[in-house]
C-alpha cells in the first residue's frame, strides 16, 4: 500500500503544481483575443471611412462632368441663334453652387473650339480637383 499511496501523493502533487502553473493563462488568452478583435474593428472603421471618402469624391467628379457637359450643350444648342446671346460668352471663375468651392471657366483657344474647366475643393482637403472638357462647335459666325 505504501507504493500505491506514494504514487497517489505524487500524482496529486503534480496535478496541484500543474494547476498553479496554469493560473492566469486563460485570462491572458482572453486579453490577446480582445486585442486582436479590437484591431479588426478598427481596420473595418478605417475601411468604412475610406469608402465614404471615395464615394464622395466620385460624386463630385460625376457632378463636375455633368456640369461641364451641360455648359457645352448650352453653347452648342444656341450656337446658331440669330439673337445676341450670352450663352457663348467666355467665363472666368464663375461660381458653381452644386460643388464645394466650385468654379467654372470657359475659354476659346481656337475658332470653334471651347474648353470648359470645372474646379472644386472638397471640404477638409487642401488639394483642388478639376474636370476639363474640350468641344468643337461648328457653324459659329
Amino acid at each position: 500500500m505504501t507504493n500505491q499511496s506514494n504514487y497517489l501523493k505524487k500524482r496529486v502533487n503534480a496535478h496541484v503544481l500543474n494547476t498553479k502553473a496554469q493560473q492566469g493563462v486563460m485570462l491572458l488568452e482572453a486579453m490577446i483575443a480582445l486585442v486582436l478583435f479590437s484591431m479588426g474593428v478598427l481596420a473595418l472603421v478605417g475601411l468604412q471611412a475610406a469608402m465614404v471618402s471615395n464615394t464622395t469624391n466620385a460624386k463630385y467628379r460625376a457632378d463636375a462632368s455633368y456640369l461641364a457637359q451641360q455648359r457645352i450643350g448650352q453653347m452648342w444648342a444656341d450656337s446658331n441663334s440669330d439673337e445676341d446671346s450670352d450663352v457663348l460668352k467666355l467665363e472666368q471663375n464663375t461660381p458653381v453652387p452644386e460643388l464645394p468651392n466650385g468654379l467654372r471657366t470657359v475659354t476659346q483657344p481656337n475658332d470653334n473650339q471651347f474648353v470648359v474647366t470645372i474646379t472644386w475643393q472638397a471640404p477638409g482637403e487642401t488639394e483642388k480637383h478639376n474636370v476639363v472638357m474640350n468641344a468643337t462647335i461648328a457653324g459659329l459666325d
